[in-house]
């Protein structure tokens, strides 16, 4: 589903434009603060991971968000009002993504419990299933979503995409979840506890390689000290949780989970490769809002060939997904990420092209400068994110799968939202507008060189790392 919504997400974008009469900067503010839910996916993973419903801890909460993704859509589509203004508009688009958002959070639990009980060597495969059956999704939205616009009115594409999350609501009948009883929840919290204790460890063991080998025997005393007090607290905790009652059990769970989460999230095998993502994105300023009214009124695009555009950028994630599990996945992380980010930064250079129109002097057509941009951006972006995917499913720590993975991922949306702020507030500085386009290229060179921030950053890659530990 989460591919798929390219399908409504392109007549989102042309309403703004078209109905609303956004600038750019603005369409880009409505767009940035309807997707913020996807910046706090934390805050579901740990209330659906510590607060089961009626024993569970994944289909509840999976109807939940389903329904808050189902019922914006067909109100936005019945209520023409609603829609015509701005902020009913952001406020119903935001709701919809708070149920998209926890939906996925339920989603990346699963697999990160699938993730991190495979080889490692496969550890790429189950991720590369799902990016690839999300990229399908896209392609079959970005095509019909282009085509909708053509022939249908928004109100009637939102309503037809309603019955996506409808018929996802009724497929939630049919995913069976065994329900968990107190004695299954106490242990899943002792579980917790034990991979706090064995975590520190870890992280005393990464310390000591580092520090040398004179620094053993102090090493292995405070190591064996740490774990005698944690398995104490452990042994603690779990008399606690059989002596509480339910509301105090899901009380000491969410204590529980959220100082693992520090725990875990602070040792720098997992801080260091995520502080980088981080960096590289917020570092960046996005102006894809500007460069989509750019193609749509100064270029004349219209809205089937940018549906086409998207299809062709799905295809390109497919193959740099493909390319990456078969070939780099036992790469040099920070190689990968290095030659990455300079492929990024060279890609940019075809927006130049483009904006200052050197393109038609050496006889590109625009189109196929767009088509060629979009598949190839999209299969280098992937170099960077599978590795992040990978390495969020394999250090998720049992217990707290939701809240984990969802923080890994919270993290790159958002440094996209930071980067999308940014991004506006770069355009309205410009005064670029609707219509006047006269200082993009101002903008354009400004985000071809903060493309190369990041590389200053590489340093926080450990060196030895590859895209399947880190």
């Amino acid at each position: 589903m989460v591919g798929f919504r390219s399908f409504v997400w392109t007549a989102v974008s042309y309403h703004l434009k078209d109905e609303l009469k956004l600038s750019p900067s603005a369409s880009q503010f409505v767009s940035t603060v309807a997707f913020f839910p996807w910046s706090i996916k934390p805050l579901y993973g740990i209330i659906s991971d510590c607060i089961p419903i009626r024993g569970r801890r994944r289909i509840p909460y999976l109807i939940i968000s389903t329904v808050f993704s189902l019922v914006p859509w067909i109100i936005l589509g019945l209520n023409a009002s609603l829609r015509s203004s701005k902020l009913p508009l952001m406020i119903f688009l935001t709701v919809q993504n708070i149920g998209s958002a926890m939906a996925d959070v339920v989603a990346d639990a699963m697999i990160a419990e699938a993730v991190r009980s495979e080889r490692a060597s496969f550890a790429g495969d189950l991720q590369s299933i799902c990016m690839m059956s999300s990229a399908m999704g896209g392609i079959f939205g970005s095509l019909l979503g282009g085509y909708a616009l053509s022939y249908l009115h928004i109100n009637a594409i939102f309503l037809l995409f309603a019955i996506l999350p409808a018929l996802q609501l009724v497929s939630c009948g049919l995913v069976k979840e065994s329900p968990m009883n107190t004695k299954d929840f106490s242990e899943d919290l002792s579980l917790t506890s034990s991979h706090m204790s064995n975590e520190d460890g870890n992280a005393e063991n990464v310390d000591h390689l580092s520090n040398g080998s004179s620094k053993t025997s102090i090493s292995r005393r405070k190591k064996g000290k740490k774990n005698r007090k944690k398995a104490i607290i452990s042994n603690k905790s779990r008399k606690e949780v059989k002596n509480k009652s339910l509301g105090l059990q899901w009380f000491f769970s969410l204590k529980l989970a959220s100082h693992s989460l520090f725990d875990a999230f602070k040792q720098p095998i997992i801080l260091r490769p995520m502080a980088w993502f981080f960096l590289a994105l917020i570092t960046f300023p996005n102006i894809s809002t500007v460069m989509f009214y750019y193609q749509t009124e100064f270029l004349n695009l219209d809205a089937s060939f940018l549906g086409n555009v998207r299809v062709v950028g799905w295809l390109g994630l497919m193959l740099g997904t493909s390319v990456y599990n078969k070939f780099l996945k036992r790469k040099k992380l920070q190689t990968t990420l290095m030659w990455a980010q300079i492929g990024i930064s060279m890609l940019i250079l075809i927006d130049v092209l483009l904006v200052s129109r050197a393109n038609i002097a050496y006889g590109i057509s625009d189109k196929m400068l767009v088509l060629c941009g979009s598949a190839v951006a999209y299969a280098i972006d992937q170099f960077k994110f599978m590795p992040f995917l990978i390495l969020s499913g394999q250090l998720c720590p049992p217990g707290i799968e939701g809240t984990l993975f969802a923080l890994f991922m919270s993290i790159n949306n958002l440094g996209a939202t930071v980067s999308s702020f940014v991004g506006a507030w770069l355009a309205s500085n410009l005064n670029i507008s609707s219509g006047s386009f006269d200082n993009l290229l101002i903008g354009v060179v400004i985000q071809f060189f903060s493309s190369f921030i990041p590389l200053a950053f590489l340093f926080l890659i450990p060196k030895e790392a590859t895209g399947l530990s880190a």
